[in-house]
């Protein structure tokens, strides 16, 4: 009873928290714009009007998204895998991706000009390459774990399909011109600004989607937390459940990585913070526990990047401002 209060507790203290986040991030940057100019600026299309309904409230709305789906995805590859340094990227959908935008930044325009294409659009292309690769690459490690006994087997081989579009990115790069190897920099630094309201729906039903196969896999991943041999005594199918493990994380991390680009440290250190903040393991708490405090995470890092004049990546500002609570997590707890 004790425990269902302090999490009842902890739920309505971070959902308030997310929304102050969420208002503050709205309101803060280069300039600050009070919400007022949001309801004001409806009828005679102010400038701050523009600016909140084009840029920031889909960026705020985007850092959710993110922040959630990174968060619970790297929770299940913990439970997964037993490996704290396990994280949604790590069975190769990041690389995955970004062998797509590779292709699209450094040889999609020889492509367009090779064929006389006009207007080539970077804004539709980039998305969409990163979907297919990413979708590729799980789709490669789904047929490999039906074929696999060992989880530590599939970990491997997803670290191999990673190191083999890493490769492909890398020869591509040495060929690329300095142009399309910008763009493709500017890409791996991460974005919340990338994803407008047309883009929004397509993100936020993958998120969604993702999220529902995820609260359907509580009762197995609870199994999972102690080994897969008393995951078997309870009755639990190991091959299936592996397989929405992964086919959820694909969701979550491959749509954000394809409309936003990698993302870093949100999708380790979150769930570690959930579960030190809740003092539990049960899924049952720490899923909906990671995915506020990621979305949490995420405002806060990109309420910090707009504040410079040059707004900064918002994956530089989530790896400092979020390393050193991990570190001091580790060493409060000794």
């Amino acid at each position: 009873m004790q425990i269902m209060k302090n999490s009842t507790l902890f739920f309505i203290s971070v959902s308030v928290l997310t929304l102050f986040l969420f208002v503050l991030d709205l309101c803060s940057g280069s300039m600050w714009i009070g919400l007022s100019s949001l309801f004001e600026g409806a009828q005679s299309g102010s400038v701050e009007y523009n600016i909140l309904w084009n840029l920031r409230l889909p960026k705020a709305i985007v850092a959710v998204l993110a922040g959630a789906a990174l968060s619970v995805s790297g929770l299940m590859m913990q439970t997964l895998f037993r490996n704290p340094l396990a994280g949604p990227y790590i069975l190769g959908v990041s690389s995955g991706a970004s062998l797509g935008v590779a292709f699209v930044t450094m040889c999609g325009t020889l492509l367009a000009s090779q064929f006389s294409i006009v207007n080539f659009q970077f804004s539709i292309a980039l998305p969409l390459a990163a979907c297919v690769c990413s979708t590729a690459v799980l789709l490669l490690v789904l047929a490999v774990s039906r074929r696999v006994q060992s989880n530590v087997s599939l970990l491997i081989v997803g670290m191999m399909f990673g190191s083999m579009a890493g490769a492909l990115v890398s020869l591509m790069q040495n060929f690329a011109n300095p142009d399309a190897l910008k763009l493709f920099i500017v890409w791996t630094l991460g974005s919340l600004e990338s994803v407008g309201w047309t883009d929004m729906p397509l993100l936020a039903g993958i998120v969604m989607l993702g999220l529902v196969l995820t609260l359907c896999l509580l009762k197995p991943l609870n199994g999972l937390l102690l080994g897969e041999d008393y995951a078997r005594g309870l009755g639990i199918d190991i091959h299936r459940t592996r397989l929405g493990i992964v086919l959820a994380t694909g969701l979550l991390a491959g749509g954000v990585t394809a409309f936003c680009g990698p993302i870093a440290f949100v999708g380790v250190a979150v769930p570690h913070i959930a579960r030190g903040l809740l003092h539990t393991s049960n899924h049952r708490l720490t899923i909906p526990a990671s995915a506020l405090v990621g979305a949490d995470l995420l405002l806060v890092c990109d309420i910090l990047a707009s504040l410079f004049t040059y707004p900064l990546p918002v994956s530089t500002v989530s790896a400092l401002f979020g390393a050193p609570i991990i570190i001091w997590i580790i060493l409060k707890k000794n």
